[in-house]
């Protein structure tokens, strides 16, 4: 069943997107150095499959499978070409499992960065990022994509570029930034000062957020930070620490985990939470059982965050941290 982000988020209830891509696709048999975008036309039935779990686990977004679906990224496997292809391509199989959910399910078109450093620091300028972005955009909505989802953005200048290219296509978007450094994302923009970027556009974004990043308790307190925001936030972490056993990543987080860690997003005053990395469908099951059967509580300070979750990763001294010593000094 089709609908909007917009009408969904004016119901009031935290809505659930889906979880992660790359890992879930691992389990299913992608190798590594294979990109995933490859499957919407190579394996279209895993893809659809995962979408299906994730829908059937209680997700109301659902994210294509294009992150890397622009052409500087498709440029590294000789792919370039294919942006168009792969971007509507990905776009109608996660449409054919929203419309037969029987219920109203959006399809997001994943966005993520090119890869590629801006000017003065690389030679991308903000016209050629636009003309890509608005490339990958085009592709997805003639797909069936319901909004643009702009996610793990480091550079403000290039998550600008890519809402800018939605707003030149008349669609509506979502921004999302990794914030993994210190408790900044990696080009130094701290997540107070996320909502501020967008004052300037002409159109501003349906949500804003976190994603991705370190860990459950790293993501919390970002969004905690981003308290007093007008524009709907969004948290959609990883599921738990990331670790690596032999040449295999994994991730702390079990479901229990990710339903504590749910139940503290919304608290903390996310309208949207689902997961990243390592969020498996059973993981994102509870995520959404969670949100249905929460009590809402009040925000959660920095040392509850703590207790419930787990230790921080790499989270810079934070305005959420109450009076009692700082559980970062005991790791």
């Amino acid at each position: 069943m089709r609908a909007s982000l917009e009408s969904l988020l004016a119901t009031g209830r935290v809505l659930v997107a889906d979880g992660a891509t790359g890992t879930n696709y691992f389990k299913m048999g992608l190798t590594s150095g294979e990109p995933p975008e490859f499957w919407v036309t190579d394996h279209p039935d895993r893809v659809k499959s995962l979408h299906q779990q994730f829908v059937d686990a209680g997700a109301d977004i659902i994210l294509t499978d294009t992150f890397g679906c622009n052409r500087h990224r498709l440029k590294l496997h000789k792919a370039e070409a294919r942006v168009h292809e792969l971007a509507s391509g990905a776009a109608r199989l996660a449409r054919d499992v929203a419309d037969a959910s029987g219920r109203s399910v959006v399809v997001a078109g994943s966005i993520g960065p090119t890869g590629e450093l801006f000017e003065p620091l690389g030679a991308m300028t903000e016209a050629e990022a636009i003309d890509t972005f608005a490339e990958q955009i085009r592709g997805l909505f003639e797909g069936g994509a319901d909004v643009a989802w702009i996610e793990t953005m480091s550079a403000p200048e290039e998550m600008l570029a890519a809402a800018k290219a939605a707003i030149r296509e008349g669609v509506p978007y979502v921004c999302t930034m990794s914030f993994d450094t210190a408790g900044r994302t990696m080009m130094g923009l701290l997540p107070q000062s996320l909502e501020a970027q967008f004052t300037e556009l002409e159109r501003k974004p349906l949500a804003i957020g976190a994603n991705c990043g370190v860990g459950a308790s790293d993501i919390l307190v970002s969004i905690s930070e981003m308290h007093g925001f007008n524009t709907p936030i969004v948290s959609k972490g990883n599921c738990g620490i990331p670790k690596f056993e032999g040449t295999t990543i994994t991730y702390s987080g079990t479901p229990e985990l990710m339903g504590k860690y749910a139940a503290l997003a919304a608290d903390a005053g996310a309208r949207i939470v689902g997961g990243c990395c390592g969020t498996s469908p059973e993981h994102l099951q509870a995520i959404s059982q969670s949100l249905t059967s929460r009590i809402p509580g009040p925000a959660p300070t920095q040392d509850q965050i703590v207790d419930l979750i787990g230790p921080l990763t790499n989270q810079a001294p934070s305005v959420l941290e109450s009076p009692r010593r700082n559980r970062r000094e005991r790791l």
